[in-house]
């Protein structure tokens, strides 16, 4: 038995690379979230008219892993404070957003953007919706930096070693 979290953290490249490597998670796959055009194409999201955020469809064993270790880890990999941005990557695709899919979800999701909330002087501009719709990405996005290691990654490289040697206090 599995759960699922839909995460928009920036360019879904370095995002997907992170999760994957976090014990626990047992699929990732890059794609479109949240938008209002039906199975877009990368070129079409980059317009900034699809309303679609790069998103990574984080799927885990909640047995080894929760909702709430998963949040505490992608708020080390995003600033929750950027509107339309994360790292060098600027357009809303590159929002940041915690999409569910289970209302039993929500209150956990509430209280860990409450949490980080009191790290910072800024507003938290992280959405926290619905999963409205996802469309996997073309398949050259996915799992682009296995594929491709010295790829594109706005994350740095220091946040890779922290997930694979992060461990669940269960």
């Amino acid at each position: 038995m599995t759960q699922e979290i839909y995460l928009a953290g920036g360019c879904f490249w370095g995002t997907e690379h992170f999760f994957k490597l976090i014990d626990g998670v047992v699929d990732t796959q890059v794609g479109y979230a949240n938008g209002t055009v039906e199975n877009p194409t990368y070129e079409q999201v980059c317009t900034h008219r699809t309303g679609h955020a790069e998103t990574v469809r984080v799927v885990y064993d909640p047995e080894k892993i929760g909702l709430e270790f998963l949040l505490d880890m992608y708020f080390k990999a995003i600033d929750p404070t950027l509107e339309d941005q994360q790292g060098h990557d600027v357009g809303p695709q590159y929002r940041t957003g915690i999409y569910y899919t289970h209302p039993a979800q929500l209150p956990i999701i509430k209280q860990r953007v409450a949490v980080e909330a009191e790290r910072y002087f800024k507003p938290i501009v992280t959405e926290v919706l619905p999963l409205s719709c996802f469309y996997p990405a073309e398949e050259y996005h996915q799992d682009y930096l296995d594929k491709n290691p010295d790829g594109y990654c706005h994350l740095p490289l220091g946040l890779f070693e922290l997930a694979r040697r992060a461990k669940p206090s269960r």
